[in-house]
Parts: C-alpha cells; structure tokens; sequence
C-alpha cells in the first residue's frame, strides 16, 4: 500500500531555508514514508503520545533533524521538521 506524503507550508518553508545538501536529506527521508510510515525495528520512527487520543509520530532525519506527522488512513501529514535539539525542547518527554 503506497501512502501519500503531504508537507505543511511552515514545514517546506523550514526545509527550503536549509542548505542543499540537508535539503537534500530531508526530502529524501520523508519520500520513504511513503512506503511504510509506521514504526518499526531501527528506532527512526516512533509513535507518541501526547495524551489520550492525540498521537503523533515522529522520523529522525539523519543527526540533525526530526520531522513529526500524523497518519489518516493512506495519507501522511507532515506538521513539523525541526532539528533534534528543537525537537527535545518543545516535547521535554520524549
């Protein structure tokens, strides 16, 4: 089953800011969700939870990047790409 890979505005903005070659990276990494977004073995993808009812997942980008999604049926929204330190700041818990 193929999923559709659909990035928010704010997140395109953030990756068009990014030098080539982390661009590059990124836009590759999210491409492969389109495979299989859910977690596996390997620890590049990870489910959490938030609270009751608010999941969202989340895909290490190489060592510098996070991208955090939600998956509907066969459609994956991108809703964030940051980097890891950003990432640990805003979801202290994760």
């Amino acid at each position: 089953m193929k999923f559709e890979v659909i990035v928010d505005i704010d997140a395109i903005a953030y990756a068009n800011s990014l030098n080539d070659k982390s661009r590059r990276i990124i836009l590759s990494r999210l491409k492969s969700l389109t495979e299989d977004p859910y977690p596996s073995k390997g620890g590049e993808k990870e489910l959490l939870k938030l609270r009751p009812g608010v999941n969202i997942y989340r895909l290490h980008i190489g060592r510098n990047f996070t991208a955090f999604y939600k998956i509907d049926g066969n459609t994956v929204l991108i809703t964030e790409i940051m980097t890891i330190e950003q990432a640990h700041k805003k979801y202290k818990l994760f």
